[in-house]
């Protein structure tokens, strides 16, 4: 594509024209997927983040410039951008299973954790939609990985991760707010 017919795709794209989204699609999200794969290394990480990286530029393209860089140079910017998003939210993730982890497993639980924490633990995760109550105590009672979780429920792996990252999000706003409360 010669950079008259890649301006005029530009153009059309920051027109809206969902024909010129897919085109952009078409030629750039194989390079967001595989910078997102080499840095993240999950394959469903690297889908989410390509994506989340389309329908950001999407949602953002009047913002494009195209006096300041190319469309390729924006788009891989935008996927960075989710990138970190993704680390983000897996140091989130866990933290939440470590915390839930010294709820649910621990024979010799701390101190500060009582046995109205541990109820009101498993209350919360009774309240969770029936999917996401299998996800989350298959991986926190059983002690499974997300891929032996995704291969006994016979569910995608990426639907696993987000069950867990949904309910350790839930579980950890509804504890904290316990803990506010008290």
């Amino acid at each position: 594509m010669d950079d008259d017919e890649e301006r005029a795709l530009c153009a059309r794209f920051r027109a809206g024209d969902e024909h010129a989204l897919e085109q952009l699609y078409r030629r750039w999200s194989p390079i967001v997927f595989t910078l997102s794969l080499r840095v993240l290394g999950d394959r469903g990480d690297a889908e989410d983040v390509t994506q989340k990286t389309f329908v950001s530029a999407w949602t953002s393209r009047a913002a494009y410039d195209p006096a300041k860089g190319r469309m390729s140079t924006w788009l891989v910017a935008i996927a960075r951008r989710r990138i970190a998003d993704t680390f983000e939210a897996r140091r989130r993730v866990r933290e939440l299973q470590e915390k839930l982890q010294a709820y649910t497993l621990s024979e010799d639980p701390p101190s500060e954790i009582d046995l109205g924490d541990r109820l009101l633990l498993a209350d919360e995760i009774d309240q969770l939609e029936p999917d996401a109550q299998r996800v989350v105590r298959l991986a926190f009672y059983d002690d499974l990985t997300h891929q032996q979780i995704a291969t006994r429920l016979d569910m995608p792996l990426g639907t696993v991760k987000s069950h867990i990252r949904r309910s350790l999000i839930r579980l950890r706003s509804r504890l904290e707010a316990s803990h506010v409360a008290s």
